[in-house]
């Protein structure tokens, strides 16, 4: 579950940079395919949190 997490992480980071600088997109379309790739950033980082290791080595 976890290199899931990172990798749908890593990809939709990726796509957010390429929305934001390379796409072309303008407008609505620019702000529709941020909040998306953003959307799912939040997830994968909430995700990953939700699923970390608890134990305390201090």
């Amino acid at each position: 579950m976890r290199p899931l997490l990172w990798l749908l992480l890593v990809v939709s980071v990726a796509a957010n940079l390429w929305v934001s600088l390379l796409s072309g997109y303008t407008g609505a379309e620019e702000v529709v395919a941020s909040v998306t790739t953003g959307s799912v950033v939040l997830g994968s980082v909430v995700g990953l949190w939700l699923t970390r290791s608890r134990s305390r080595t201090s």
